[in-house]
């Protein structure tokens, strides 16, 4: 595979994306676009899209801070992503910023794009949908689900028709998720005539695709098993919907 970093611009500010994509491309392919967890795009988002260069596709990591941001603890992940989990229209248009950056490359089946996203990911998947955004599907691993944070609430923006279908993947044990949001996304999604799909993980956390999770008291575990039974679940859900 082959791999590099990619700059571009939204809103006055500056991003960098990191595309991985298999060595030899001699037809259109499809490509999946990755959104990082809350500390910003890290190793693991980059590595996502190497995995995903191995199996044939096209993997973009995007930057939703921008300016080379990147936590190195919980509190500056949390002012980082703030903003953005309380600004969904903020949200999304740096979700399309990513996007378009992606289709404009020529080795890419526009017909078969398709998103991931872990932690703060999970939930930005869910709102590249709300968006309108013509991608196939997409995947959300242990996303946030709600619209609240502590004493945040979310200015929420009205959704457009959700064009592609959605597999959510939750642990049974994560405690940042709660049964009203995992009851109220299932509703959204239903009412809105969405091919959704919803796999819990019985004996998983938060963050239980993330070999560095290891903090009990967060909730946020790596669970080997319920990873490798996740990152499945993905394949078999795109090789579904790209053959459509």
């Amino acid at each position: 595979m082959t791999s590099e970093v990619i700059h571009y611009q939204h809103d006055g500010v500056s991003f960098k994306g990191y595309l991985a994509k298999p060595d030899s491309v001699k037809e259109k392919i499809p490509a999946i676009l990755i959104a990082h967890a809350w500390r910003g795009q890290d190793d693991f988002a980059r590595q996502q899209a190497d995995e995903l260069a191995k199996f044939g596709y096209v993997g973009f990591a995007i930057d939703l801070y921008g300016n080379d941001a990147l936590a190195q603890d919980d509190e500056e992940a949390l002012q980082l992503m703030l903003p953005l989990f309380l600004n969904r229209k903020l949200l999304r248009e740096r979700l399309q910023a990513g996007l378009k950056t992606l289709e404009k490359h020529s080795f890419i089946d526009q017909n078969a794009i398709g998103a991931i996203g872990f932690c703060f990911g999970g939930l930005c998947v869910i709102e590249l949908l709300r968006s309108g955004a013509a991608i196939k599907g997409g995947v959300s691993f242990h996303g946030l689900l709600g619209d609240t944070i502590g004493n945040h609430k979310a200015h929420l923006t009205p959704n457009e028709t959700i064009k592609g279908s959605l597999l959510i993947l939750h642990g049974y044990k994560d405690p940042l998720v709660s049964q009203s949001d995992i009851i109220a996304i299932q509703d959204e999604m239903t009412k809105a005539g969405v091919d959704w799909q919803m796999n819990f993980y019985g004996q998983a956390m938060h963050a239980f695709t993330n070999p560095q999770a290891d903090d009990k008291n967060s909730g946020l575990v790596y669970n080997h098993r319920s990873a490798d039974r996740a990152w499945r679940a993905m394949n078999n859900f795109f090789n579904e919907i790209f053959s459509q």
